[in-house]
């Protein structure tokens, strides 16, 4: 496990987990190249380790693969930039942030005189600081693997030193351009407003009043050191479902408001349109939540996806372990465009329901 191999802080579970209730199963069907593939096809055909459907807050499917349990905690990959991105929400609700148009300096003064000076929480937040990036995984050299490397070797500090480092690209604020140490800064900037440890914070926000059954994790720069607030989370199956259910409810648990009225909507609302969208579903990118058609996606790489749909009262999690370079079979399909199209599926099932189970 991820938590084996890096230095992580738990995000610890409260004394009362909250039991989901069950509904009425549904069988999603779905067409591909002419043929009719069932939910079992799609797991086999996709490396699934596990989908969740949460229909108005009733499981209305659950399925485990590749050895994994509903008590395994798996990668969030990149969809804890999403999760990381909401509880910006919650530091202004409590007044710990004034507003997202802060510059990033005043919460991490040392990247005054850097590229990032003049770029706002927003800006990182929506993928657009302006700084030059090179997020291409099989590149060694690329920033993004220099960013792992300092992860992998835990140099305090390291992460901050190289983002400091780098050059501007494009104004603050005009160009989209996927950066997940920008995610990280949002993070690191998070932890500073609020004074405490971001898994100690997400505890205590999300964590214990939802209910979420197994502690979580978020991995660290270093021992001790920084959460990593766009990577390599963990957490099991139904959590990831749990955290879809908050979004979903607007941010309000058990009728305690836990994010600003309206936050949820501002973070579905397009900031930028996706010039190389990562699936056919996607269209533009919000508060580090990428959009489309009635859907709020967090998206994680190998294949993690958390979709939340609004107006069908539907939450779809799908966890993955799609193979990679130089692994991927030359007669490889789509897989990414595949889970979008079972997702589908189910969003029309719900359709037909008329989003009751």
């Amino acid at each position: 496990m991820v938590d084996s191999l890096f230095a992580h802080r738990v995000i610890r579970r409260g004394t009362r987990p909250r039991e989901l209730p069950r509904g009425e199963e549904i069988a999603p069907v779905y067409r591909v190249d002419g043929r009719e593939h069932s939910l079992g096809s799609f797991m086999d055909r996709n490396m699934i380790a596990g989908v969740l459907v949460i229909r108005d807050g009733e499981i209305v499917l659950e399925r485990y693969g590749l050895g994994l349990g509903p008590h395994d905690r798996w990668s969030t990959m990149s969809t804890v930039k999403s999760m990381t991105a909401m509880l910006v929400g919650a530091a202004i609700q409590d007044g710990a942030i004034g507003s997202i148009d802060d510059p990033l300096t005043r919460y991490l003064p040392s990247l005054a005189g850097s590229a990032y000076e003049g770029v706002s929480l927003r800006h990182v937040m929506t993928m657009s600081s302006g700084v030059r990036w090179t997020e291409i995984y099989p590149d060694r050299n690329s920033d993004v693997n220099r960013y792992s490397k300092s992860l992998a070797d835990k140099v305090p500090g390291g992460v901050l030193k190289l983002m400091a480092s780098l050059p501007r690209a494009h104004q603050a604020g005009s160009t989209f351009l996927y950066n997940s140490g920008d995610t990280y800064l949002l993070g690191a900037a998070l932890t500073q407003a609020i004074g405490r440890p971001l898994a100690d914070y997400m505890s205590e926000k999300v964590w214990q009043p939802a209910g979420m059954e197994c502690d979580g994790f978020y991995t660290l720069e270093s021992d001790g050191g920084q959460e990593i607030g766009g990577s390599r989370a963990g957490m099991v199956l139904r959590d990831f479902g749990r955290f879809g259910q908050f979004v979903l409810d607007d941010g309000v648990i058990a009728g305690k408001r836990v994010l600003p009225e309206g936050w949820v909507e501002a973070a579905a609302t397009p900031a930028f349109a996706v010039p190389a969208p990562p699936v056919r579903d996607i269209t533009h990118y919000g508060y580090s939540w990428w959009l489309g058609d009635g859907v709020m996606a967090a998206l994680g790489h190998a294949g993690q996806r958390i979709d939340v749909f609004r107006r069908e009262r539907l939450v779809v999690v799908t966890l993955a372990a799609f193979p990679q370079p130089p692994y991927v079979p030359a007669t490889d399909h789509d897989r990414r465009g595949e889970v979008a199209t079972f997702t589908d599926a189910v969003r029309r099932l719900a359709d037909k329901s008329g989003g009751k189970s």
